[in-house]
């Protein structure tokens, strides 16, 4: 796996919208397959909770990080195990990090999804409907992360 140096945080608008976004999740609103992502600080140890997008890909399912190398992504390294909860639905599961030549087909996928939220998100030079070239050069900056049963 390669290290990211992409990385998008959030700003402005950004904030109040996943805010909104994860108080629909945590109240169980489906808002375009969102869920809320808690996972331990990776040097505190403090949950934090974030919106995600379950992605249903080629039977499995997987986190995508379009922002890049995000805490949440760098936390989950570090995890033995994270939640994944819409209101009542819980799941404890673990998160296996994507080989960067096996991710292209995974964003491309979640990008003809939810391409219209992330897109402004992604890498310089990728945009919300790439080519499969544009793909492969910018797989090693966009974390996947494969979700598995830790039950």
């Amino acid at each position: 796996m390669t290290a990211t140096t992409h990385y998008r945080a959030p700003e402005g608008f950004d904030n109040v919208f996943n805010r909104t976004v994860r108080w629909l999740a945590a109240h169980g609103v489906n808002l375009a397959g969102a869920q809320n992502l808690t996972v331990a600080g990776r040097r505190t140890g403090n949950l934090q909770t974030v919106p995600v997008n379950v992605l249903r890909f080629d039977g499995g399912e997987y986190l995508v990080s379009p922002r890049g190398n995000t805490q949440w992504a760098r936390n989950v390294r570090v995890a033995e195990t994270v939640e994944l909860r819409r209101g009542r639905r819980r799941s404890v599961v673990t998160l296996t990090e994507v080989d960067t030549d096996r991710r292209p087909p995974i964003i491309g996928e979640y990008l003809r999804k939810w391409g219209w939220e992330v897109g402004r998100f992604l890498p310089e030079g990728l945009d919300a409907k790439p080519s499969d070239a544009d793909l492969e050069i910018h797989a090693g900056s966009i974390p996947v992360f494969e979700i598995r049963s830790a039950e």
